[in-house]
Order: structure tokens, then sequence, then C-alpha cells
């Protein structure tokens, strides 16, 4: 039995238009590249499948085709098969030539992955970040190479096997990219650069904002089951989504651990809960965040998301040193020293345009030292935030947990292991009530 043929209107956190455009820009690049380069396992056709057709996979696939002109789209899979038809007409609007994904290369239902692995040379996973160790570990011992959404994980087990997934990837020469554009954004990694030069001195503290209203909010549309509601609105469910500092703090703390030569914090300790968003709607997740990093030279970094309706919102990475500051999304610098980053540059289609280059090239691309350890800082903060206890490094590197059930046993016609209450409310942790056995593993080498 498949999940779902009925799907709510996707919603992308980038305008599905102004992401194609910008990747038909960009198709020169691609073709540059590639004309000194030779073709992939001897043929001029790389076969892409989509594991997710969301608006975000949607864009990955147009920003994949652009990147290369031998690209070609030929399986596509999603819990829900319209939202699977839908994007692949989306996609023919664009790149038609490009998209051979015919009625039999549509998959559903929660092994439908293994069908798109089976088609493709290279495989681009945005779906439930729930899925995406399980998901990029098959696509890796298949042989595949591999682009991957953030967040790599959404709790320690599931880290860990993104880890063992980049280390095998290493083992069979295979690309493996992530999601975590800022690390090809080439106006962030001057002004890192420049930090690390000391234009604002010593590094005093950072602080870190992504602050919004609620994105993928969605009423349940009639005769969906317990299930497929759920999975339609995975950014609601923690099982799914891992919550907020994961999903959106992601992009933020990738960003401190670059700007601090790419360390990790000691421990955290965070605040978080449910103020205005308490419709069922809204699941079992948290509306706001605060989570306080500390790091071995007694840096601080001070990290907030929140998502809720007709409040301040703001996007920004805040680097305060002993000279002066530092803006890394706006590329700035000023105190002692006074400068700005005046390119342009599109760092989803850049982070494609390398993995294609480097598919064709075979000389891979694997992303994984810092895939693991930004994904891990970002769960120890969101567990931190559930509890109310401090979390060390230690401990969430060294667990085994995971929010039930483990990806690999998800079927069909399974429960939802999420339940409504007799109000149609989901039960939401408690801080300071909440706990969450961090049970000691073999050390991961994040």
């Amino acid at each position: 039995m498949k999940i779902g043929t009925t799907s709510p209107q996707a919603f992308s956190r980038r305008s599905f238009l102004r992401t194609s455009a910008a990747a038909a820009s960009a198709v020169s690049v691609g073709t540059l590249e590639l004309s000194r380069s030779a073709h992939a396992a001897g043929r001029d056709i790389i076969r892409v499948g989509m594991i997710g057709c969301g608006g975000r996979n949607t864009g990955a696939a147009a920003q994949a085709l652009a990147a290369d002109p031998g690209a070609r789209l030929v399986a596509m899979c999603d819990i829900f098969l319209d939202r699977v038809r839908g994007k692949r007409d989306e996609l023919r609007k664009i790149r038609s030539a490009q998209v051979l994904a015919d009625d039999d290369h549509c998959f559903t239902g929660f092994d439908g992955y293994k069908r798109v692995i089976e088609a493709s040379d290279v495989v681009l996973i945005a779906n439930a970040a729930k899925f995406h160790p399980l998901h990029a570990m098959t696509a890796i011992r298949a042989g595949r190479h591999v682009f991957v959404e953030k967040p790599h994980g959404i709790d320690p087990a599931g880290v860990r096997l993104i880890q063992e997934a980049c280390e095998l990837a290493k083992e069979k020469r295979l690309s493996i990219v992530s999601g975590l554009q800022s690390r090809y954004h080439a106006g962030y990694a001057e002004t890192i650069q420049r930090i690390h030069d000391g234009a604002i001195g010593d590094i005093v503290s950072i602080e870190e904002n992504f602050l919004r209203a609620p994105y993928g909010v969605m009423q349940r549309k009639p005769g969906l089951s317990e299930l497929q509601w759920q999975l339609s609105a995975q950014y609601r469910f923690r099982w799914l989504s891992g919550d907020d500092v994961p999903q959106s703090l992601v992009h933020n703390l990738d960003r401190t651990s670059w700007v601090l030569g790419n360390k990790v914090p000691l421990k955290c300790h965070g605040l978080g809960g449910r103020s205005s968003m308490t419709e069922h709607i809204y699941g079992d997740v948290f509306d706001h965040h605060s989570v306080v990093y500390e790091f071995e030279n007694g840096v601080r970094a001070y990290a907030f998301c929140r998502t809720t309706t007709g409040c301040y919102d703001e996007n920004s990475s805040i680097v305060l040193g002993s000279k002066g500051k530092a803006s890394l999304t706006a590329c700035r610098i000023w105190g002692e020293t006074n400068w700005r980053w005046q390119g342009q540059c599109d760092p989803y289609q850049v982070e494609h345009n390398r993995l294609f280059a480097a598919i064709r090239s075979g000389q891979p691309i694997n992303n994984g030292d810092y895939m693991a350890r930004s994904t891990l800082i970002t769960v120890m903060g969101q567990l931190s935030c559930y509890t109310g206890k401090e979390v060390t490094w230690e401990q969430a590197s060294r667990s085994e947990f995971y929010y039930p059930p483990r990806p690999e046993e998800c079927r069909d016609d399974m429960e939802a292991p999420t339940q409504p209450g007799s109000d149609d409310a989901y039960t939401v942790p408690v801080p300071g009530r909440t706990a969450f056995h961090l049970q000691a593993a073999t050390k991961a080498k994040v």
C-alpha cells in the first residue's frame, strides 16, 4: 500500500522561479567546466534521481540540470504521487529536454528511494531530514554520487550514520556534497579569511540569528490519515524534522564553526518552548529557541531561532572581535578595518557546478568533514532546549539516541509515532521534565 496520492500545496523556502532563473543563467559555467574533463563513466549522460519532491529538491534538480548539459532527470520519488508529477511538470517547463522521468519512474512510499537509487548515477536528497542519513548511505553503498540537503541527521544516531556514509564515499571515490551552501559562497569565504587574518582582532563572541515566521504551514486536508498528515507537514513534527535548531540554525552554526577554525563546542545550554504558535497545525515542535555554546578558547556563540508570526525577523551571523565586527551574511567588516565584498555569488548553483564537474573529472568532492560536525552542534543544542539541561559535546558525540522509529523501520502502513490527544493537540517537550537518555556509544569521529 502506498502512503498516498494527495498532497497539500508544496512550499519552497526560495521562490522556485527565482531559483530556476539563477540556475539557467549559470549553465555556461557548467559547460565551461565540463569541456575540460572526461565524460562520467565513459558516457555523455549523467542520470539524476530526486528523493523528495518538495520545493527545495525541485530547486536542486533545476540547478543540477543547469550545471551539466549531459544531466538527465530519470527518476523521482516522494510520499505523494501528485507532488512528484507536479514538480516534474515544473521542471519540464524550464528543462524539457533534460527531464526524462516517465510515469514508470515516478515512485511513492517509504521504499521509493530504493528505486530512484537503482535508476541513477547521482541522487539529490531533500526530503524529511530523518531519512537523509539512511538514503545517503544507501546511495553510497550502491556506488552513487550524492547531494544531500541539510540537516544531515536529526539525532546523534543519524549523525553517526551520515559520518559513516561520508567515510565510505571516500573509500569508494564517490562525491557527497552538502546543502550547507555557505561553504560555497565566495563572499562568505573571503570574509572569514579576512577574520582569520586578523581584520577584527581576536574573536570575542558570535551572535547567530534566524528569526522568521513559520514556513510550510497548512491546514490538514480531509481524508489524510494521521501518518499522511504528519508527512505532509514534516517541519511540524520532531520525529521527522528534529525541530528548528537543526532545521534552520544549522547554516548559522556551520558558519560559527567555520569562523572558529572548524572547532566544536565543549558544551551548551538552551532555552526553548511554545509561546504563540500553539494550534494543532503546529504539531509538537517549539516556536522559539536560544542556545549558548561555549568553545575551548572561551568564546561563546549565542544562537537564536524563532518561528512566530507578527514579530521582528532577522537572518544574520555577527562576529564580534577585539578590533571590530564582521557580518558574514552581509560580507562586511567594520571597526579598525572597514571593508565590504562587492561580488556576486549563487552558492546553491555553485555547489552543483562543482559536484558535476567532480563527477566528470573523476576527482570526487567530499563535504563530510563539516556535514556531521555542524549537524551535531545543532542536535546537542536542540536536546538542551528540550530538556533544559546542559549538554556536552562528549555526551552528544557518544550518544546513540534517536527519535523512534528508526528510519529503516518506517513502513507505508505503520501508525504515526506521534499521536494527538483528545483535544487534537500534540504533546510538546517540557524543559526540566522531559529527559532523553544520551547513553554512551563508541565515540564518533565528528
